[in-house]
């Protein structure tokens, strides 16, 4: 690979911006502030922003190219091509794909779990950005075994995140989702007309009538006295593995503890404060969406994410559902609510490596892998800032300004 030298930018370092330069040799940082251009192409960033890349802890985006609508299936090659195209423009140079292995037929089935870990493979030499795996994997599966071991044996090791919302969706009609308990003793009825409104949308999803979903539903709750041994054993698989591991939506802190004597030590979405601060004292580290805080406030009535972070009660933020979030939840953090941009900058790229355990990013230093975005970021605060390029590993993934091309 060519040298690259990126002139006079402003460089995000965790310390805070910096002006100066920063040169890239086979793909990585090779110094950074007084930087050489000898036999270097050279990028002219005139005072830009020049950030670390997104890292991605969670999205599920992705699930909307494979299935625009309801029944509509995308080639999952296309499908996924796009979706490279879309973190790329995004700035999101690592991105954890929210995988789901459930008992549900259709998009979120096993079948086409394995359908996306081979399209994966297949595309590796053409995707711009890199491509992980979350396996959001639904503890009453109980078939998703083999699946999680072949994953687990893959050149890229996935994480592992535990969902179960086949209690979730089974509390008692009128019970928030937040006030879940642990364990669910008491369920909603399968002949309530709200529950069958309730599961309309995951319904829908599978292919099945309300009511055949609600039979497969009912057959999985019945199976539950299985659910507690699957769980220690995946467990047990990540932690031979080193795989990051997630537990999902806790509304308890006794679900918390119970998940972190596993090895389970990154808090996913939290439903509640108390989950939170029972991971906080316990160390470990805490996922929000970052649309959370792109609005205002969460879509489901969770805690909200701009405030937990205030609080130190949230180190990580994920695209969630919407790739375009990340930035724009930076944004908000570092103008309106005050929080600088080296600490705002964190929570979506050096905080969610570290928790992946992938130290070779997330921050400006020599010898980082050089994934990278160039920025124009506005004067006003929490306006929403531009991206003119995109660095992966060293190699222009996406680029919006012609003026930036290396000379």
């Amino acid at each position: 690979m060519t040298a690259l030298l990126i002139r006079d930018a402003m460089l995000l370092l965790d310390e805070g911006p910096m002006r100066g330069d920063l040169r890239i040799e086979d793909g990585r940082i090779a110094a950074v502030g007084d930087a050489s251009a000898a036999g270097a192409r050279v990028i002219d960033a005139a005072g830009r922003l020049l950030a670390p890349g997104l890292v991605d802890i969670h999205g599920d985006a992705f699930e909307r190219q494979i299935e625009p609508r309801p029944g509509v299936r995308v080639d999952t090659a296309i499908a996924l091509l796009e979706t490279d195209r879309q973190l790329a423009a995004n700035g999101i140079t690592t991105a954890c794909h929210a995988l789901t292995l459930s008992w549900e037929p259709g998009l979120r089935s096993l079948a086409m779990a394995g359908e996306v870990l081979d399209t994966l493979a297949r595309l590796a030499p053409r995707l711009t950005v890199e491509h992980r795996v979350q396996l959001r994997w639904e503890t009453f599966c109980f078939e998703a075994l083999p699946l999680i071991r072949r994953a687990l044996d893959g050149p890229l090791t996935p994480s592992i995140a535990f969902n179960d919302h086949t209690s979730m969706v089974l509390r008692p009609i009128g019970m928030a989702v937040a006030d879940r308990p642990d364990p669910l003793t008491e369920t909603a009825s399968p002949d309530d007309p709200a529950l069958a409104v309730r599961l309309a949308k995951a319904a829908a999803r599978s292919g099945l009538s309300p009511a055949s979903y609600i039979d497969l539903l009912m057959a999985r709750w019945a199976r539950r006295d299985e659910a507690e041994a699957m769980i220690a054993e995946v467990a047990a698989l990540g932690r031979a593995a080193g795989a990051p591991m997630l537990s999902h939506d806790d509304c308890q802190p006794v679900t918390r503890a119970r998940f972190a004597a596993l090895g389970v030590r990154i808090a996913e979405f939290p439903m509640t404060r108390a989950a939170a601060e029972a991971a906080r004292t316990a160390g470990d580290a805490v996922v929000l969406g970052a649309p959370n805080v792109m609005r205002g406030g969460s879509h489901n009535g969770a805690v909200d994410a701009a405030g937990m972070i205030a609080d130190g009660l949230c180190d990580i933020l994920a695209s969630d559902y919407y790739y375009p979030a990340m930035l724009a939840a930076a944004a908000r953090l570092s103008g309106p609510m005050g929080l600088g941009p080296a600490r705002a900058w964190s929570a979506v790229s050096g905080a969610p490596a570290a928790a992946l355990g992938l130290h070779d990013r997330g921050r400006i230093a020599p010898g980082a892998r050089a994934d990278l975005l160039l920025l124009d970021w506005p004067e006003t605060p929490g306006a929403p800032p531009a991206i003119r390029l995109t660095l992966s590993a060293g190699r222009i993934a996406a680029l919006s300004d012609s003026a930036l091309a290396p000379s």
